[in-house]
């Protein structure tokens, strides 16, 4: 366990003041300045770099280990994505700078939409949306106004979410000023066709509808879906958040969508976790084209330019042009990869998830019992005396970060694991091998489990308590 950084104590130091101080206090109004110096650990510059990397050792990350988070797509981001978007003509770009002077920038930006369009089958795009949720509110708003452009008579005031959804989805059409309603799944894992047929009416403007599903399921009737809501004079919106198992294999409009974000930071591989930065790009069929937030990146000759003028655009969502150096890096993903790369993806990432899946689901119960495609969802047995967080928290001790637990709602003491396709076969063997030996200790040594982690800096916590007395500054004991 590392110790507090104010349990280095060396001899007091003196703080070094630059310049005027006297002259920098008398343009700070008196209410803003500090008169007491701050309390600052007394530790030599050797002891916090020491406490500093020692700490850092302690993190987990996708680059020293197995991040099985179902439904986050913990895939490795390639360090040549860093590389690229640290050359001086991209990180040093300013935002206020003439398109005369960044047409690099311009056609980097619009060659990515062009690669997004193509393995989604959308006609307009925007990257402005700077995460996944952001993305929703954005697709969410442009049906919104579609509707209400489309309509002066009908009052389309409720969003259909099915009971697997993600919970940014009944969040986004609430803070959108919809109605929710939630939609069952059937016994299959699939949306139950009779019950959104008795929610479909001419008050609903949406489906929220992710593909394949929190289940890890594609929905084999999206064609009957995508129907039946277009018939009612809904839109279908897609939560691209497991769009990268489809990669390759199958476009979104294809398959009745209408509207989709992307998750630059799941499916493209940018760096996502720790409050960001991602980007959530909006993907659209042509009739939401006129709708898309200002400005969208055009192409006249040979030149890219900033079209401000979209007849009836629901205006910007993000400053500038949305995190820029994110799309950078999916646009070096797609670059490496090239054309058949990018048509592995969705293969290798549905094989990897079914092949793990067959080595855990004779042990662990196995609600659906449905070939995956990139996540799958599976539960302890029945008779075992312990629940799905002690086995998360006991896969700590073997040295992975859990899976997602808890989550989809719809199953009892649900764990989501996803590998992603940038696991080797190694890797899910090893990952595999844990989670049967957890099996076994569930059976013979159950405490154990109540107990874990064991091996970790830090033991069980109260999450509970943590969640509901939030600290978030360390207090030095007095």
């Amino acid at each position: 366990m590392e110790k507090s950084i104010f349990a280095y104590q060396s001899e007091p130091t003196e703080y070094i003041k630059s310049g005027d101080s006297g002259a920098i206090e008398a343009l700070i109004p008196e209410r803003f300045l500090q008169r007491q110096e701050p309390d600052l650990p007394q530790a030599t510059e050797q002891d916090v770099i020491r406490h500093f990397s020692r700490l850092a050792g302690l993190n987990y990350s996708v680059d020293t280990g197995f991040y099985p988070l179902g439904s986050c797509t913990m895939k490795y981001n390639p360090k040549i994505n860093e590389a690229v978007a640290d050359l001086p003509g991209l990180a040093g770009v300013h935002p206020y700078q003439d398109e005369k002077s960044i047409q690099g920038v311009l056609e980097l930006a619009y060659g990515l939409e062009q690669f997004l369009l193509a393995v989604s089958g959308f006609q307009g795009l925007t990257l402005q949306p700077a995460a996944g949720a952001h993305g929703e509110i954005t697709g969410i708003l442009l049906i919104k106004a579609y509707h209400r452009l489309a309509s002066k008579k009908e009052k389309r005031r409720i969003i259909l979410v099915p009971d697997t959804a993600h919970g940014t989805n009944p969040a986004t059409a609430a803070l959108a000023g919809y109605e929710v309603r939630q939609v069952k799944s059937d016994e299959a894992g699939d949306i139950d066709l009779a019950d959104l047929k008795q929610n479909l009416s001419p008050e609903v403007a949406a489906l929220m509808l992710t593909n394949p599903n929190t289940l890890g399921l594609f929905e084999k009737n999206i064609l009957q879906v995508s129907k039946m809501v277009h018939e009612a004079g809904a839109l279908l919106y897609g939560d691209g958040a497991n769009f990268n198992a489809l990669l390759g294999l199958v476009k979104p409009a294809d398959l009745g969508f209408d509207v989709m974000h992307f998750n630059l930071h799941k499916t493209f591989s940018t760096p996502h976790g720790g409050g960001g930065p991602g980007a959530g790009a909006v993907g659209v069929v042509e009739k939401l084209i006129p709708f898309l937030p200002v400005p969208l990146v055009k192409k006249k000759g040979e030149k890219f330019y900033f079209d401000y003028k979209v007849k009836h655009s629901i205006g910007k969502v993000r400053s500038f042009y949305g995190n820029f150096l994110i799309a950078v890096r999916a646009y070096a993903y797609f670059l490496a990869l090239g054309e058949e790369g990018i048509k592995k993806v969705g293969r290798q990432s549905i094989l990897n998830a079914n092949y793990l899946l067959r080595k855990l689901k004779d042990v662990y119960e196995w609600p659906y019992r449905r070939s995956c495609m990139h996540e799958f969802v599976i539960t302890p047995k029945t008779g075992w005396q312990v629940n799905t967080l002690d086995i998360a928290k006991r896969i700590i001790d073997y040295g992975y970060h859990p899976p997602t637990i808890y989550f989809p709602l719809i199953v009892h003491e649900a764990m989501m694991i996803e590998p992603t396709e940038t696991e080797t076969k190694n890797t899910l063997d090893e990952f595999s091998a844990a989670l049967l030996s957890i099996a076994q200790e569930a059976q013979t040594t159950p405490e154990l489990l109540k107990k874990a982690p064991v091996n970790s800096p830090v033991g069980r916590l109260d999450e509970a308590r943590a969640a509901r007395q939030l600290i978030l500054k360390y207090e030095k004991a007095r």
